[in-house]
């Protein structure tokens, strides 16, 4: 059989949430299914380490799909003409993208609707692109696969699809993820913050993640516990957007706040595993990464109680309202100072994880291949 994929997000040092997902879920794939041959379709020159086995034939389609007018004419033009040369048996897209003029079966991975539900977090460009061509992406797929059982629900009800046509692909962690001893945690608190305990964010910047009440809350903590705990964010600034900067310009706590930039997966794996708890509190998810990730290094998670959240997080999180500062305050207030609290958010996580794996995301994936290719 003949796969082609696009892996315009398999990005050297550069992978974020569904770079990840199709990292992960390729690599397992191809070198369990030596027999068949798989067609990578980069934007640009790509990265020899993402070309995990022989049977992987990567290709590069100009152009770099860089704005959305790029977008449409790699998807709808380059895309089709390079597949005619392949004549793949099935097209599989795990960026949400497809091709309208594909003849070939597909099967694209859906992560979200967030444009749909926020669309003023989204640049113009690519919201305008994501409203009109994501119905038509959904309605052209042959089977669509989702990464929770909240997002199965919303493509269903935004856009008509068939809930039989959609099948859920839980996200997993990457197994590396694991507990620090105490000298550990000890050795990593004091390179990122002086030797005092901190909660961690990790994710991109973007809007939806709710950075600014992050910040607020934050500091409402601070002031009423009197604690030495700080704050530190692991991730890039994708959109260091004026109310973030405001947010942040008026905390009382600042010199707390530490922002660390991205970190490569070996270091992300210490500190997050020598903090005193994660706080991802977006407003919006179609999973939440990590959340997993934490329950993997074992540290309590405070969390939202809105979209896949508490789908993914189950008993084993401090849920929040991510709309109430006082309430993602509270919960940083609970963690601190309840030892016993936060044992029995570890305990629970350790439960949960169990669910979670790329092995049974990569498995359930290729089962929808084999499936549509007959």
């Amino acid at each position: 059989m003949k796969i082609a994929v696009n892996t315009r997000l398999l990005l050297k040092n550069k992978l974020e949430g569904i770079g990840w997902f199709t990292f992960e879920t390729l690599k397992r794939i191809v070198t369990t299914h030596p027999e068949h041959d798989f067609y990578f379709l980069f934007d640009r020159p790509f990265d020899t380490s993402f070309v995990f086995s022989e049977n992987v034939h990567p290709l590069v389609v100009w152009p770099p799909t860089r704005h959305p007018l790029l977008q449409y004419w790699w998807f709808e033009y380059a895309l089709p003409k390079v597949l005619r040369k392949i004549q793949p048996d099935l097209f599989f897209s795990p960026d949400a993208y497809n091709s309208l003029r594909l003849p070939y079966k597909n099967i694209m991975v859906i992560h979200d609707l967030n444009f749909e539900h926020h669309p003023d977090f989204i640049p113009w460009a690519d919201r305008l692109y994501y409203r009109y061509f994501s119905p038509l992406f959904a309605k052209k797929a042959d089977k669509i696969l989702t990464v929770s059982q909240f997002s199965k629900k919303d493509i269903h009800q935004q856009y008509g699809i068939p809930s039989d046509k959609i099948d859920v692909v839980y996200n997993g962690a990457n197994l590396y993820y694991r507990p620090l001893s105490e000298k550990e945690k000890q050795h990593i608190r004091q390179k990122i913050g002086d030797g005092h305990p901190y909660f961690i964010f990790i994710g991109a910047f973007n809007p939806r993640k709710n950075i600014c009440r992050l910040f607020q809350a934050f500091d409402i903590f601070k002031t009423s516990a009197q604690s030495d705990v700080k704050l530190v964010l692991v991730g890039e600034k994708m959109y260091w957007t004026r109310e973030m900067r405001k947010a942040y310009g008026q905390m009382r706590h600042k010199a707390d706040v530490i922002f660390t930039g991205r970190l490569e997966p070996e270091k992300l794996i210490k500190v997050a595993g020598a903090a005193l708890a994660l706080t991802y509190v977006p407003i919006f998810e179609g999973f939440g990464i990590p959340i997993v990730e934490a329950f993997r290094v074992e540290i309590p998670v405070i969390t939202s109680n809105v979209t896949s959240m508490p789908e993914v997080a189950g008993e084993a999180a401090l849920l929040v309202d991510p709309f109430r500062v006082e309430s993602i305050a509270k919960a940083m207030k609970s963690i601190t100072f309840d030892t016993q609290l936060r044992e029995s958010m570890v305990e629970k996580g350790r439960l949960q994880r169990e669910l979670f794996s790329w092995d049974k995301t990569a498995a359930s994936i290729w089962q929808a291949m084999e499936k549509l290719s007959g």
